[in-house]
């Protein structure tokens, strides 16, 4: 019987990155041109950077991976899905006792939302930046960083 990958393991992809034509049911938003399918571990790489206090957004990551490949847009599927892969593998890192995981709870949604797709939902982000010094509100069903706009890092 195989055994299940961890989620380090699942960061792991060697035919990424890639570069492919914006699909055709994409056009209408991103309009036509050429689209990143990134590295989770670029990804990861650009999360690590991000200094403690600051704070960094899903669009600012795709902005940030589309200039570097010289591409209209970064794939949000696949980006997104990354993030959440780099949150259960740091998680996964800091329960066998390492203490430099990867600073996830610093992803924003690009409205400055937690997300409550990563390990323990948008309370355990709130936690983790709470720590860091940032202050959270509720707004409606979600959590927000009161004027995160303050401390986006420049990347």
């Amino acid at each position: 019987m195989k055994s299940r990958k961890s989620f380090s393991e699942k960061l792991k992809k060697d035919d990424l990155p890639k570069i492919v034509d914006i699909p055709s049911k994409m056009q209408k938003r991103f309009g036509r041109g050429r689209m990143l399918i990134p590295n989770p571990l670029d990804v990861e790489n650009i999360i690590r950077n991000v200094p403690y206090g600051k704070l960094v957004t899903m669009g600012m990551i795709r902005e940030k991976l589309a200039r570097e490949f010289s591409v209209n847009v970064t794939c949000p599927l696949t980006a997104g899905i990354f993030v959440r892969l780099i949150a259960e593998a740091a998680e996964e890192e800091k329960e066998t006792g390492r203490k430099d995981i990867t600073p996830y709870w610093r992803v924003l949604k690009n409205d400055g939302s937690l997300n409550e797709k990563f390990p323990g939902g948008a309370e355990k982000q709130k936690e983790y930046l709470e720590k860091e010094g940032h202050s959270i509100i509720r707004k409606g069903e979600k959590y927000k960083v009161l004027n995160f706009e303050g401390s986006l890092v420049e990347l």
